[in-house]
């Protein structure tokens, strides 16, 4: 894809407005399946679904042994611990915007890694992007702050989420950037089912009620997060720096929050709009070259 074409400068709203999806489909789909249970199914259909269209279209798979551990251990980071990490979060009861909030952090964390390992240079103002977009996070999801007795859990596994997706960014972008997005996806999603597959069985019933809701959150989980949102993941962290690419992940709850104004009629205050104010202003600040 041509830096300069419409397609690349369309991708990181493209990307950022289906991966805010990702908590809609949790919430129409996790009333019928246990967390666990739920991306166990996810995981496997969709490398099933990879591994057919790589195998199909003959795309490259890794030359050694070596190689395919890293790209299944990049998986297991951002695919296993991220996902599972959000999902029984949101199942031991933690607010959602609580657990937007704490993967929020994820560009100040990348930021403070990626220079020491991956050689990036992090700007005075991009530092200030990361504060001021911090701050609007939290202004966003303000209204749904409410820790409690019992949440401790909840958020020790949404802080686990933080770190593997932030975790596995860095280790995509330092160790698996001649990946073909195609096979290495297919091997990354069967890694994370593996471990779905262990713990499932070991913590849930594994119940399904399989409703008209649930295919559908499922089957937009399956074919819109994990292969469109992911694909255009790992496109983005390909093409630039980690620490810039981690900044869009500011914009994912006040969009979120507007899908769920729009679907569910929750309510958006006036934190929440101011919020996403300044997200806007810090991601401008971030992404701004020169």
């Amino acid at each position: 894809m041509p830096p300069d074409s419409p397609w690349a400068r369309m991708a990181p709203a493209l990307f950022v407005l289906l991966w805010s999806t990702g908590f809609i489909g949790g919430k129409l789909g996790l009333p019928y399946a246990e967390p666990l249970t739920f991306l166990l199914v996810r995981m496997v259909l969709v490398a099933a679904l990879l591994g057919g269209v790589a195998l199909a279209v003959r795309a490259p798979w890794p030359k050694s042994r070596g190689e395919a551990g890293r790209i299944a251990l990049a998986g297991l980071l951002v695919h296993g611990t991220y996902l599972g990490g959000v999902f029984t979060a949101l199942e031991h009861g933690l607010p959602a915007g609580t657990v937007a909030l704490v993967v929020g952090l994820q560009p100040l964390l990348t930021a403070a890694v990626a220079g020491p390992l991956l050689g990036e240079t992090v700007t005075g103002r991009q530092w200030l992007g990361f504060g001021l977009g911090l701050c609007g996070v939290a202004l966003v999801v303000w209204e749904k702050l409410s820790l409690g007795p019992g949440m401790v859990a909840g958020l020790g596994l949404a802080t686990l989420a933080l770190v593997g997706i932030t975790a596995g960014t860095l280790y995509q972008k330092r160790h698996c950037g001649g990946m073909d997005l195609r096979s290495g996806t297919a091997i990354q999603y069967a890694a994370s089912a593996v471990l779905f597959g262990i713990l499932a069985p070991l913590t849930e019933d594994m119940a399904i009620d399989w409703t008209g809701e649930f295919v559908f959150a499922l089957a937009w989980l399956c074919l819109v997060l994990s292969v469109g949102a992911i694909f255009l993941l790992f496109a983005l962290i390909r093409r630039g720096a980690a620490s810039r690419v981690a900044s869009l992940f500011y914009l994912t709850p006040p969009t979120t929050a507007i899908m769920a104004w729009l679907l569910f009629g929750e309510t958006l205050g006036a934190f929440a709009l101011a919020g996403m104010a300044v997200v806007a202003v810090a991601v401008a600040l971030v992404l701004r070259k020169g």
